[in-house]
């Protein structure tokens, strides 16, 4: 790791762990130090990963700290990744990276100016599944997509999280927090979204904490949290998207892509591993291997890598190369999810203004070249 990227954490708390865990597969960053506007988070998120715990101020201006990852609550992106664009350093920041397509604007004529660069999760996209269904649509394999469903549905946060206030105010709820994934890899599959149309429903004004010191206590819920969509691509092809926190049980696949020749299951983008399954027009199903390195276990029985666009990232800098996780992907994402959530309350359909280029895709030796152990 002599080349390694030098990054700092702002935010320390649960992502956190993940960010500064997981950074052991990757060559190409190192994480040095975090912060946070609590010293006492920071200090014990320091003392666990051996890292050096400095205050906000301290860690960007740290002349040793090319990239600062951005892991505070959703409502604080824009305000944080701009201070760290100002400070002269890159910013990689967690999903979504900011809450409006003109926050997104913002912030990219100001990383132009300072000649830097914006990264977001989530980088679930390069996993081995979404990439060999990429290579499958873009080989043509299933035939041109044409249209396809998602399902993310379930009874909410409140049962399991002991503080899910946040989960059900603006900047959240089941599009904002849940929807990057589904979104992204949508768009690197088949490409940018031109128009959505939405409805949208809030069934429970209010939710009971199941769990923790708050147990029994109320929070109201002041975003939708039912809404079913539908995303007309660029490409043509149409997409449902129903994703709701008020539903106990469903049957529905997580994402199904409907080519001329076949359809494609394809596992929950929220995941980088998962199986992936082919059916063609003559009644043939098969399971699909993957062959790729980011379909493998490597966290318990999970395939995890997060932190995979980060070292991209990284790396593209030392390269002078465009990254994956980019800030017009993600930027198109952001716009794409207002635009639900504003067809949502006007009953009208949202033509989306921004578009972006499919990433790079993300084949199993670009895996093994930012991974720190070698190919086995």
């Amino acid at each position: 790791m002599s080349n390694a990227v030098n990054v700092g954490i702002i935010g320390c708390g649960n992502i956190s762990a993940t960010y500064m865990r997981m950074g052991q597969f990757f060559r190409d960053y190192k994480v040095v130090a975090c912060s946070d506007l609590s010293m006492d988070a920071a200090n014990a998120r320091a003392e666990e990963f051996g890292l050096r715990a400095l205050s906000i101020e301290g860690l960007l201006a740290d002349p040793e700290i090319e990239i600062v990852v951005n892991l505070t609550i959703p409502n604080a992106h824009f305000a944080v990744s701009s201070d760290i664009l100002k400070a002269g350093k890159h910013v990689y920041s967690e999903k979504p990276f900011v809450l409006t397509a003109d926050e997104g604007a913002k912030l990219a004529e100001l990383a132009a100016e300072k000649g830097l660069r914006i990264g977001s999760a989530p980088d679930t996209f390069m996993g081995g599944s979404h990439q060999k269904a990429r290579e499958m649509i873009d080989a043509g394999e299933v035939g041109a997509i044409t249209s396809g469903t998602i399902h993310v549905m379930s009874g909410g946060m409140e049962h399991w999280h002991p503080n899910p206030d946040f989960f059900f105010e603006p900047g959240a709820g089941p599009v904002l927090d849940i929807g990057p994934y589904y979104i992204t890899n949508l768009v690197q599959l088949i490409g940018p979204v031109a128009r959505v149309v939405a409805f949208t429903r809030t069934p429970q004004p209010e939710r009971t904490i199941g769990c923790g010191p708050r147990n029994g206590e109320k929070i109201p819920v002041t975003t939708p949290t039912t809404i079913h969509a539908v995303l007309q691509f660029a490409s043509g092809a149409v997409i449902s998207y129903g994703t709701s926190w008020d539903v106990k049980d469903h049957g529905h696949a997580n994402m199904e892509l409907y080519g001329q020749e076949g359809t494609l299951y394809v596992p929950d983008p929220n995941f980088f591993g998962g199986q992936l399954r082919l059916a063609k027009g003559d009644g043939s199903e098969a399971l699909i291997s993957t062959g790729h390195p980011f379909s493998q276990a490597n966290d318990g029985d999970q395939a995890n890598y997060r932190g995979a666009g980060l070292a991209d990232m990284a790396a593209a800098i030392r390269e002078g190369r465009p990254h994956r996780c980019n800030n017009d992907l993600a930027g198109h994402v952001v716009e794409v999810m207002g635009a639900i959530l504003e067809a949502g309350e006007t009953g009208q359909a949202v033509t989306i203004q921004t578009t972006c280029e499919r990433p790079a895709p993300f084949s199993a030796d670009d895996a093994f070249a930012i991974m720190e152990l070698e190919e086995s």
